[in-house]
């Protein structure tokens, strides 16, 4: 007769999980759904950061009074499939579990549940008991659940030890509180739960995946810039050993990511001269979008940037400087690029026999021949696509801003992108995605890391609040917007009419609402002249010539730039995503939100905000942040402020000091009603660390 002190622990035992194999979908008395996180229904993986804990829900549904059991399985890339619990929660008749993702590439992770037999008999059990009714038949039923599970273990001694149990349940000649005392032991339970084997093991109807991308695909500071106007030689093209040199100022300046337009030979058939001009000088440099000419095409560079040695040597400055080195990936050629002579079928061919180029009506790009994407000679022209990337890669270029991606197939981009990144997990693809919110979004799904947004156009309160709440909603899940401030195309009429400080503002604005921004060279200067009234172009482009600036010239915002970044750099809610809410403001140019921090162990976390392991830079201060803007650069504003006191576990009549981390100065705060003045031309914002 086994009593409950003769059952031995199992503490060093793993426990027996039941196989999926044993699934079958034709047992509809067992449902699992809602299981998160997925998105369309599967079709698409979701996104997250090497470190973060995924969070898996399912509810799971059965007729009847059953107990239910379940657990999530999931898989690392070429890794095994193993098992994590999933929790009961009864108030919201939701089972909840986690798991770790502790490396990057693509992750599997599915739901199985079972009718939990034994744990059903004994909840009956102790009922019964309680109520003093007569439970004999009820510690047979158990013996025979018990013998069932000796049946299937593999370990002789659990075999062993569940047999004697279950003879001491069948015992009706042992004493009724030894048999009552082992029948609802955690002892036996323990022994039941290691080793049953369900009978009817439901698994969830399809395997979801995740990708997960290192953290610069999650927190970065972007600088654009064009190697070709590097040269400290007046008018002279510059080089990529030209480019080296001017590296230590943007990494002083506390950027992250350095990206380059095209670096490939130009085109010379149709090549544009000065502000677009159909008309070039012979000396003019043209777009380096019109990619390819007699020096190759787009596994080439331009010879006056120097040779690949010379590529090479400038990746590795920059990554002893701690820069990664982006590259443009545009997939268009020039009429002289080499693929239009050896495979004129990768184009359109118009009825008359020529080659169609570029149009935007009213504008023309006649330097410029779209690709057919879905010729005859397809698959070849997608290998060729795909061995560009693999090229650049081999040469140390780990992430890529892809040029008008909308305007290609998204078969294409899910392929290519799935191509490169099974064999180099840890690659980022930056959509260049100005285009309709759907197709935005439908980018992001199919395999883009990151994306342009419409930040440049939303100046208002209620047009950033509509935005970044859309940004750091369920898209989140799958899209993480950059938000840069100003590119070679888009010089909006708020820098244009604002001048300085609306360059300060911006600035300030697209560094604290999202960990995700970036500058165009010239940012820094505040150049604002369009090449005409209304343009979003810029005045003598730096698309159609060499620019040479003076970057310590008056008036530059360097210093604005070199503090924002070290205090992104320093502060963790800054470099979080979902963690962003607005408050009110009772001034509508004054735009006020929170980065939540990180929640102190054991607390409950904010609203939206990701699971999230300590980083390798675990000094991080991790304090909550109230930022206030003033969105009007011209005039001086001043507003009350709500302060969201609940969420920051402030009592109302509680004192708190604020720190404003731009200037240093520190204020005493009481109360959810606080009071502030911006003036643009001397700050135009906080950042208030919140001081409990």
């Amino acid at each position: 007769m086994a009593t409950t002190s003769e059952i031995p622990a199992r503490s060093s035992r793993a426990r027996r999980e039941p196989s999926p194999r044993g699934a079958s979908a034709a047992l509809d008395h067992l449902v699992i759904e809602c299981v998160t996180p997925e998105l369309d229904g599967g079709r698409y993986p979701v996104k997250r950061l090497v470190g973060d804990a995924c969070e898996v829900g399912a509810d799971v549904i059965k007729d009847g009074h059953d107990l239910l059991a379940a657990r999530l399985r999931y898989c690392a890339p070429a890794g095994d499939w193993q098992t994590a619990p999933l929790a009961y929660d009864y108030d919201s008749d939701r089972w909840t579990g986690r798991f770790t993702l502790d490396r990057i590439g693509r992750w599997k992770f599915t739901v199985d549940a079972w009718t939990d037999r034994f744990g059903t008999w004994r909840a009956g059990l102790e009922k019964k008991i309680a109520a003093k009714q007569d439970v004999e038949l009820e510690l047979i039923e158990g013996a025979l659940l018990v013998e069932a599970t000796a049946r299937q273990t593999r370990d002789a001694d659990d075999r062993a030890a569940l047999a004697a149990a279950a003879a001491t349940l069948r015992d009706s000649a042992a004493p009724k509180a030894i048999r009552h005392e082992l029948a609802l032991s955690a002892a036996l339970l323990g022994f039941v739960e290691a080793n049953y084997v369900p009978d009817d093991l439901t698994t969830y109807r399809r395997e979801l995946e995740i990708v997960v991308d290192r953290e610069r695909a999650g927190f970065a500071s972007w600088y654009e810039f064009f190697p070709r106007s590097t040269s400290r030689v007046a008018g002279r093209h510059g080089t990529f050993v030209d480019a080296a040199a001017f590296l230590p100022r943007i990494a002083d300046l506390g950027f992250d990511v350095v990206y380059l337009p095209p670096i490939h030979p130009v085109g010379r058939t149709f090549r544009k001269g000065r502000n677009n001009s159909l008309t070039p000088e012979p000396a003019d440099v043209g777009s380096p979008w019109a990619i390819g000419n007699e020096n190759g095409g787009h596994t080439a560079i331009e010879p006056a940037l120097g040779t690949i040695e010379d590529f090479d040597r400038f990746v590795a400055r920059a990554n002893e400087l701690k820069l990664e080195v982006a590259l443009d990936y545009a997939l268009q050629c020039s009429p002289d690029h080499p693929w239009v002579k050896e495979h004129p079928d990768w184009f359109h061919i118009r009825p008359d026999g020529t080659i169609q180029y570029a149009e935007n009506p009213p504008k023309k790009y006649q330097d410029i021949y779209p690709i057919h994407f879905w010729c005859a000679d397809r698959e070849n022209l997608w290998a060729a696509c795909r061995d560009v990337l693999l090229h650049w890669i081999e040469h140390g270029v780990r992430t890529f801003r892809v040029d008008n991606p909308h305007t290609k197939p998204f078969a294409f981009w899910e392929w290519v992108i799935r191509e490169v990144k099974q064999r180099h997990p840890d690659i980022i693809f930056f959509a260049e995605a100005f285009t309709r919110p759907k197709r935005m979004k439908a980018l992001a799904k199919i395999g883009f890391t990151q994306s342009y947004t419409y930040y440049t156009w939303k100046n208002t309160s209620w047009e950033l609040r509509e935005l970044m709440e859309d940004l750091t909603g369920p898209a989140a899940g799958y899209m993480r917007g950059n938000l840069f401030a100003n590119t070679p195309d888009i010089l909006h009429e708020y820098l244009v009419h604002g001048g300085r400080p609306a360059f300060r503002t911006r600035l300030l604005l697209a560094g604290t609402l999202s960990p995700l921004y970036g500058i165009y060279s010239g940012y820094e200067l505040a150049e604002n002249v369009p090449v005409r009234a209304g343009s979003e172009e810029y005045l003598d482009s730096e698309k159609y010539q060499i620019r040479q600036r003076n970057f310590d010239a008056a008036g530059n915002i360097n210093a604005d730039i070199r503090r924002l970044n070290r205090i992104r750099g320093e502060q963790w809610a800054l470099q979080q995503y979902r963690n962003l809410t607005f408050h009110r403001s009772e001034n509508e140019h004054i735009l006020f939100y929170r980065k939540a921090g990180r929640p102190a162990a054991g607390a409950e976390r904010p609203a939206g905000a990701p699971v999230a392991q300590p980083c390798p830079n675990d000094g991080l201060d991790a304090a909550d942040l109230l930022i206030a803007v003033n969105l009007d650069p011209r005039r001086p504003h001043d507003a009350i402020v709500h302060v969201p006191l609940e969420e920051l576990g402030i009592p109302e009549q509680q004192p708190y000091v604020v720190e404003d981390l731009l200037t240093g100065a520190r204020y005493t705060w009481q109360g959810s009603r606080n009071y502030v003045r911006l003036d643009p031309a001397i700050e135009p914002g906080h950042v208030l660390r919140v001081h409990r």
